[in-house]
């Protein structure tokens, strides 16, 4: 399997197999989410989507965060995995708004196979893509900003590099890059990005399950693949 590198701009021109990586924090929020019970989360990358959506789901909870990562007035949650951890969500959907992973995600219309992952389940991403076996795949780092270096993705797609060439990597060195990113080193209990967050972010396959993407009807969907 060859494995490509790409960032969140390319997205809309990727093919074949993808992989989305956002760990702070949307899809190591989506893994929390699923593993509190949820069945299944409905990504959107604009709010006018996701109000027009809870229109159409009106059972569905909101969850997200605006740019910076504040939370979204009226939203049900915000788009915190430590507020999702240890929480009963079984069999609520969840509409999830945010920029960053989910703008990258949603723009992939012409990957055949589309995965989100974070470092939390990033083994399982890897054994999914195994099980898959494409001739090669695309992963995306999407925490490159202006003011950011986006390497707590960049620590995951290393770390999925590695195991999916077979090797066994040490989960610390790229648990600590997460901590040690321009945006891992923003979170603390004083700001919107509580360090709490960041505690549940940097833990590498916390979760036995990889999230695959899928577009239809004309709307996204994300679901949990043990």
């Amino acid at each position: 399997m060859d494995i490509l590198r790409a960032e969140a701009g390319s997205c809309a021109e990727l093919t074949g197999a993808v992989v989305v990586i956002d760990v702070l924090r949307s899809f190591s929020t989506a893994a929390y989410a699923f593993a509190a019970g949820v069945r299944k989360i409905f990504p959107v990358d604009a709010l006018s989507d996701a109000q027009a959506l809870r229109v159409r789901m009106p059972a569905a909870l909101t969850m997200g965060a605006a740019g910076g990562g504040a939370p979204i007035p009226g939203f049900d949650l915000s788009n915190s995995p430590a507020a999702l951890a240890g929480r009963d969500l079984r069999g609520r959907n969840i509409i999830h708004c945010s920029a960053g992973g989910i703008r990258a995600l949603v723009s992939c219309r012409r990957a055949d196979t589309l995965l989100a992952a974070s470092l939390v389940c990033a083994r399982a991403t890897v054994r999914e893509l195994r099980r898959l076996a494409p001739p090669e795949v695309t992963l995306v780092v999407t925490g490159d900003w202006i003011d950011r270096d986006g390497d707590e993705d960049r620590a995951c797609a290393d770390y999925m590099e590695a195991l999916l060439r077979w090797e066994a990597p040490d989960p610390a060195p790229f648990t600590a890059r997460v901590r040690n990113s321009d945006f891992g080193r923003r979170f603390s209990d004083d700001t919107a990005l509580p360090a709490a967050d960041l505690d549940c972010c940097a833990i590498a396959d916390r979760f036995d399950f990889a999230m695959r993407a899928r577009c239809a009807d004309g709307y996204w969907t994300l679901d949990a693949v043990a």
